[in-house]
């Protein structure tokens, strides 16, 4: 039986710059999630339908649910902290 074990982010505080990419990586993830579904034949419906392919996600993330955009937002966190945790640094050019 598949047991998921990510990475232990918990003890990783992102600072106030890094905080500031969540929104933008969180919109890229909708971007890149929107376009595979797209080039798979996915199309926008009022309901998921699995067998129709349609979803109600296909929009702009800016009219996306806070509660999708909060899936997204999530992703991006869990995403800079495992950055975080390996060991690497993010710097602003």
């Amino acid at each position: 039986m598949y047991k998921p074990n990510p990475i232990d982010t918990s003890h990783v505080e992102l600072p106030d710059d890094l905080l500031e990419l969540t929104e933008k990586i969180a919109e890229n993830v909708h971007e890149n999630w929107s376009e595979g579904r797209i080039a798979d034949g996915w199309v926008y419906g009022e309901v998921r339908d699995d067998e129709k392919k349609t979803t109600p996600c296909l929009v702009p993330y800016s009219e996306l649910s806070e509660e999708e955009k909060e899936y997204d937002r999530k992703t991006a966190i869990q995403t800079l902290k495992q950055i975080v945790t390996l060991g690497y640094n993010i710097e602003k050019k």
